[in-house]
C-alpha cells in the first residue's frame, strides 16, 4: 500500500519502476479501481492541489521503487527548479488530454463496449511525450472492478473478442 483514501496528502509520489493500481471507495463501501499507472507517472499530486486527506488509494501490483517527495519540498523545487516545473507541468497537460478523450460515459452503456476500450486506456509516457501502450497483467476479477461488472460477463467478452481476433492472451492457471 502506497497510501489509502482517507490518509493525509502530504507528499507526491514518481512511479520510477513497476505498476500501481489506483482504487476509491464509495460511501457504501464498494471498491472501484479507476486505474493502472507505471514508471514515469505521479500517483498522490492531488496533495499540490490543497488536498487535505487523500481521496483514493494507491497499492504496487508489481514490485515497485517510488521516489516520495513530501509536499512541501515539491512546492519548493517546482519553484526553484524550471525544468522540473515544465516536465510536471507536461506530465498533467497529458494525462488531461487523455482523461478529455474519455469523455464521461452513461452508466447503462453496453459493458462489451467498456471490456474491449479499458485494457487500452493503459498507456505510458516516454521521456520524448510519444505514448506507448501498456499491457498490464490484470485479472479478470479486477478488470470488472474497473468496467463496473461482473467477473463472468468479463470472461464472456474476452473470449468473444479472442475469437474476432481483436484481442490475444494466454490463460494462466
Amino acid at each position: 500500500m502506497i497510501f489509502a483514501q482517507g490518509d493525509p496528502a502530504n507528499a507526491v509520489f514518481y512511479i520510477q519502476r513497476g505498476k500501481v493500481r489506483l482504487t476509491v471507495v464509495s460511501k457504501v463501501g464498494k471498491e472501484a479501481t479507476i486505474g493502472i499507472v507505471s514508471e514515469g507517472n505521479f500517483v498522490g499530486e492531488g496533495a499540490l492541489a490543497g488536498q487535505l486527506l487523500r481521496i483514493g488509494s494507491a497499492a504496487a501490483m508489481t514490485d515497485c521503487d517510488l521516489l516520495r517527495v513530501d509536499k512541501k519540498a515539491m512546492m519548493t523545487a517546482l519553484h526553484r527548479e524550471h525544468a522540473l516545473s515544465d516536465l510536471f507541468v507536461a506530465y498533467l497537460l497529458a494525462r488531461n488530454i487523455r482523461l478529455r478523450g474519455r469523455p464521461g460515459r452513461p452508466a447503462v452503456q453496453l459493458q462489451r463496449k467498456e471490456v474491449g476500450s479499458r485494457p487500452f486506456i493503459a498507456r505510458s509516457f516516454r521521456q520524448d511525450g510519444v505514448p506507448e501502450t501498456v499491457a498490464p497483467k490484470i485479472s479478470q476479477e479486477t478488470l470488472a472492478e474497473m468496467v463496473g461488472t461482473i467477473r463472468s460477463r468479463v470472461s464472456f467478452f474476452m473470449n468473444r473478442f479472442r475469437k474476432l481476433g481483436f484481442i490475444h492472451y494466454e490463460r494462466c492457471s
